[in-house]
């Protein structure tokens, strides 16, 4: 089996890295399956992209499409034209995508339109919101998907509800749980860490670049103002993104205890999420990734793909209103947040399970 992989994003290259190494695995024992690897360029920043391959030891692409930034309609239809070309030139028995960035959808028609099937990782989760581009990626993409490989039993039973047949249903668990896992050991401190004289437990880091949170000034500003002052004095560590970074520079807001930094390797990255007393974001896998570490966790959004993260991890879900973040931090320094579980097959191994089920494919 011939098995074309897609990746364009930062949250695709965590995902791919275990499926890959899982694939090389079954090769050693001779199965007869074979991949190659397509990054679309659709995140071409350094920290966002190279870094990335370089840290999870996923193989130079065989090709990458180089479509970089634009807008939804251009980056979706730059993405379509350059992987038709791509399929025609390389045939292959399987597009296998993940996540639900503009490159799993924009990939999975070419894939369908050129009569290839598709396998969908991450299949399922829905936040049924209508305004997120990442719920109309995941709709249309599991509308058209052959093979669904979910990360929990809620994912399952949105595609059953969707009239997703039960044997095109296979839930394995979460791949970037399995990367998380292996590499824990390896997490490192930045650079900056003892410039700024952090200590474990005794700072946060704040992620955000959802337009609902970041694309306004004055919304993003009170927000800023809300998570400064509420800190008690304790450092807020800020990777900022390019779209938030754009904002940010246009305004004069100041805190002594906001911290802002450039985009972080995943071993960095982690490094800081593991050893922060919480972290604030807008993200969706940063909300697995705390779960499985153990860290209180405050997501700035109305709703959420990802139930299991509040249902049984340490996810709690704040909205958009900034005056929601007081009341939460409260309960955060009063020692009142919950501890949280790990959801079930989040244990290393989905990626195994996942190619499992595709060498047993017709």
């Amino acid at each position: 089996m011939k098995i074309t992989i897609v990746a364009g994003a930062r949250p695709n290259f965590i995902k791919i890295a275990p499926i890959i190494k899982a694939i090389q695995k079954q090769q050693q024992c001779n199965e007869n399956i074979h991949y190659r690897l397509i990054h679309t360029g659709q995140h071409y920043d350094k920290n966002l992209s190279d870094t990335f391959f370089e840290e999870l030891n996923i193989p130079k692409p065989d090709a990458n499409l180089e479509v970089k930034s634009g807008s939804q309609a251009v980056q979706t239809a730059a993405i379509m034209v350059a992987f038709e070309k791509e399929l025609l030139d390389n045939p292959t028995d399987l597009v296998l995508v993940v996540g639900d960035v503009t490159s799993t959808m924009a990939c999975s028609i070419v894939a369908k339109k050129s009569n290839i099937k598709v396998a969908h990782v991450e299949a399922g989760i829905r936040s049924y919101d209508m305004t997120m581009p990442e719920e109309i990626n995941r709709l249309v993409t599991d509308s058209i998907t052959d093979y669904f490989f979910t990360t929990t039993v809620w994912a399952s039973e949105n595609l059953r509800k969707a009239g997703v047949s039960e044997d095109k249903i296979f839930f394995v668990g979460n791949v970037m749980i399995d990367t998380l896992l292996s590499k824990r050991s390896q997490f490192k401190a930045p650079d900056f860490w003892n410039d700024f004289k952090l200590e474990s437990n005794q700072y946060f880091v704040l992620t955000l670049h959802r337009p609902a949170n970041v694309d306004n000034a004055e919304n993003l500003l009170e927000l800023l103002s809300e998570i400064t002052q509420s800190a008690n004095g304790m450092p807020v560590l800020f990777p900022i993104h390019p779209r938030t970074a754009k904002v940010l520079m246009e305004s004069d807001f100041k805190s002594s205890n906001l911290t802002i930094i450039e985009p972080l390797g995943y071993l960095e990255f982690n490094y800081l999420v593991e050893n922060a007393r919480c972290v604030i974001t807008d993200s969706g896998g940063i909300t697995e990734e705390t779960t499985v570490m153990g860290i209180p966790c405050m997501t700035l959004r109305d709703n959420t793909e990802r139930p299991e993260t509040i249902e049984l991890g340490t996810n709690e879900l704040l909205g958009t209103n900034p005056k929601a973040i007081r009341p939460a931090m409260e309960k955060l320094f009063n020692n009142q947040w919950k501890k949280g579980t790990i959801p079930e097959k989040w244990d290393g191994k989905a990626a195994e399970r996942i190619v499992e089920h595709l060498v047993t494919l017709k």
